[in-house]
């Protein structure tokens, strides 16, 4: 789709200090935001769906996005999300997984089934994140990562062109 526009949102780019707001932002919108945590919110509004990368440690998502998606109330209601897991080990990433679902789910996201695990991903990827042509997954990489794209491509389309109206 030539008319679909990617926003990298890495979170290293918003230095988010730990949430310690006195609202819980589903129900009320947090007072006081420093300009990291509005700079957060804003880029979240401004997109029509997700796509969320995340490492599998400890079981787990990393504590940085656990704490991120803390800060998150409306800004994402009703707007798909695709999840990529990925592990250093075989497992691919299924853990945090399914972490995060009910995480996603509470921010009354609209969850794309079958997140896309990648397993051992550190032979499969370069530092640069682009796939190992040579590497024993890449082909089933790049099929499940074009998948990806074309799901969060057709579920963001049908979701911005027919809006929920409460």
């Amino acid at each position: 789709m030539d008319d679909v526009e990617y926003t990298w949102i890495d979170l290293k780019d918003y230095p988010l200090p730990l949430y310690d707001h006195e609202e819980t932002p589903l129900e009320n919108e947090i007072k006081d935001l420093n300009s990291a945590e509005s700079k957060w919110l804003n880029v979240l509004q401004e997109q029509d769906g997700y796509i969320i990368m995340t490492p599998e440690y400890n079981h787990a998502i990393t504590g940085a996005l656990k704490n991120a998606l803390d800060f998150v109330g409306g800004q994402v209601a009703r707007k798909p999300v695709q999840v990529i897991a990925y592990s250093h080990f075989s497992d691919g990433g299924i853990v945090a997984a399914n972490h995060i679902l009910p995480i996603l789910t509470m921010l009354k996201m609209m969850v794309v089934p079958d997140p896309a695990l990648l397993w051992n991903a550190d032979p499969n990827f370069t530092d640069g994140g682009e796939l190992v042509p040579a590497a024993e997954n890449s082909d089933h990489f790049a099929k499940r990562l074009n998948e990806v794209f074309d799901e969060i491509n057709f579920y963001t389309r049908v979701f911005k062109e027919n809006p929920y109206n409460n």
